[in-house]
């Protein structure tokens, strides 16, 4: 039902507001001076996005290189491709969103904003793996309470098309 409500915001709400305001602009400036407002705005969009994809691209390429990850950046290359789509688009409301979208200190804000959410979301609980990836008690990721501990141990192979019997060297037998 939720993505049904997410398509009729889309499709018919904001044509309805975007109508809405062209006509109220055009009553107010003209239709013509609207109609090259609109282009305009197109315009100096396609122009944004090229110098702002580089930009993006260039900082995303550094981070690889320096072996950090790009999270910033690669969030900031979708908000990129969402805010060119937007302005090509007639219409003054979606417009302002790719503006929004194009111009680099509201892009890295919510860019930002949609990562921190994201690792909310990643470092909560994970189903059966404890406290997901960071490692929380209960993780397979964690090797008790050292995390600095050494698991040495020696495995034989019993059937080589089916069974592995791996031993601890650590762990005292119970046998």
């Amino acid at each position: 039902m939720r993505s049904y409500t997410i398509f009729a915001v889309l499709f018919l709400v904001i044509p309805i507001i975007e109508i809405y305001f062209l006509i109220k602009v055009g009553e107010v400036i003209g239709a013509l001076p609207t109609i090259i407002l609109v282009v305009l705005t197109a315009v100096i969009g396609a122009g944004l996005l090229r110098q702002q994809g580089l930009s993006t691209l260039a900082r995303l390429q550094k981070n690889i290189s320096q072996g950090k990850i790009p999270a910033q950046e690669m969030v900031e290359g979708v908000l990129l491709a969402v805010g060119g789509a937007l302005l090509m688009t007639p219409g003054f409301v979606t417009d302002t969103i790719g503006f929004l979208c194009l111009l680099p200190f509201s892009r890295q804000f919510i860019a930002s904003n949609i990562i921190k959410r994201s690792a909310m979301t990643i470092g909560g609980s994970m189903g059966g793996f404890g406290g997901g990836f960071g490692g929380g008690q209960g993780s397979p990721f964690t090797s008790g309470t050292d995390k600095n501990d050494i698991v040495e141990g020696e495995y034989t192979v019993v059937n080589e098309e089916e069974t592995i019997v791996i031993s601890n060297k650590n762990k005292p037998d119970s046998d």
